[in-house]
């Protein structure tokens, strides 16, 4: 079911949101799942660029291993103990967070649901993908490209987590509107390179003839296409961020495609609709981000949000 956007106004218009004269700074704990993934690296990014233009003061709260629900767990305990106005909170698993997010409910602290959307809790508002229309948007450039036939595989990411599943069921149900493309086969690459290897490399020794991988997100299409580079085999990769990388091994012509999954522009918009939200002006109960595919006939257009320094303004944002 698709999820509405509210349009409430420029909401990277700081001048909106300025403190009043005298008035302390906010505090914001801001939860991302791992220090590996450079998605994850984006949304602290964007997050500390928000906060700087809106005088918050933004902790980041990072699990050492990636996925550790227990860890994660009892950093939702120590950021509790220690007050802050709001949490921005991407859970490493959906479901299995849902208690920490009631914790946070019952301590009186406003929490953003941002990147995976979890699977209870109360929320103030919500900044997420629509991971279902990027798999199947990014899926359908990949096979039309193809010529709406050959063999193809899936590199999924972590299991658990709704930003996989949902773009899986987006490039699954692509492939089934082409009746002459083979799905050979589906693995986890964990949204790790190495882990992405692996399953590639398993790919490769298993079936003589993959003419597409489609990858749930950008590391791990980088991986698949530099091992079938090595190991001698040719296919057509596409990915899912809308990465630096990407955009570069899509000039190099090593990849045809990426969704775009701004993690910086979630940051930014988390957080300015965190700051709205504590200084009681009007903020959406949601947001959706919009689906943009990058390949080789468009990235020049878009190959500037992949460097992001500054949050865009929400207007723009969605007229983009």
């Amino acid at each position: 079911m698709k999820r509405p956007i509210l349009l409430l106004g420029a909401l990277t218009l700081t001048a909106l949101l300025a403190l009043p004269q005298g008035a302390r700074s906010e505090s914001i704990i801001v939860f991302t799942r791992n220090n590996v993934n450079p998605f994850d690296k984006a949304i602290r990014q964007g997050s500390d660029a928000a906060a700087k233009n809106l005088k918050i003061d933004v902790s980041h709260y990072v699990p050492t291993s990636s996925g550790n629900v227990g860890e994660q767990t009892k950093l939702v305990d120590d950021a509790i103990a220690k007050k802050p106005d709001a949490i921005l909170f991407d859970p490493v698993d959906s479901a299995a967070l849902v208690g920490a997010v009631e914790k946070i409910n019952a301590a009186g602290i406003p929490v953003i649901d941002i990147n995976d959307k979890s699977a209870g809790g109360k929320f103030v508002s919500a900044v997420l993908p629509d991971d279902h229309k990027l798999g199947l948007e990014t899926a359908r450039v990949l096979l039309k490209a193809m010529g709406g036939k050959g063999n193809v595989v899936i590199l999924e990411g972590i299991p658990s987590l709704v930003t996989s599943v949902e773009r899986v069921k987006g490039f699954n149900e692509a492939i089934k509107e082409f009746p002459e493309v083979k799905l050979l086969g589906s693995r986890s690459g964990q949204y790790q390179r190495r882990p992405a290897q692996d399953a590639m490399e398993v790919f490769i020794r298993q079936f003589p003839q993959i003419d597409g991988v489609l990858a749930a997100n950008d590391s791990m299409a980088a991986a698949a296409a530099d091992t079938l580079a090595a190991r001698g085999r040719k296919a057509q990769v596409v990915g899912i961020n809308g990465s630096k990388e990407a955009i570069e091994m899509i000039k190099a012509g090593k990849m045809l495609a990426t969704g775009e999954f701004n993690g910086f522009v979630i940051g930014c918009l988390a957080t300015e609709i965190a700051a709205r939200n504590l200084r009681k002006q009007p903020a959406p109960a949601e947001v959706v981000l919009k689906t943009l595919v990058y390949d080789k006939d468009n990235y020049e257009k878009y190959q500037a949000r992949a460097e992001m320094r500054e949050c865009p303004n929400y207007e723009e944002e969605i007229k983009n």
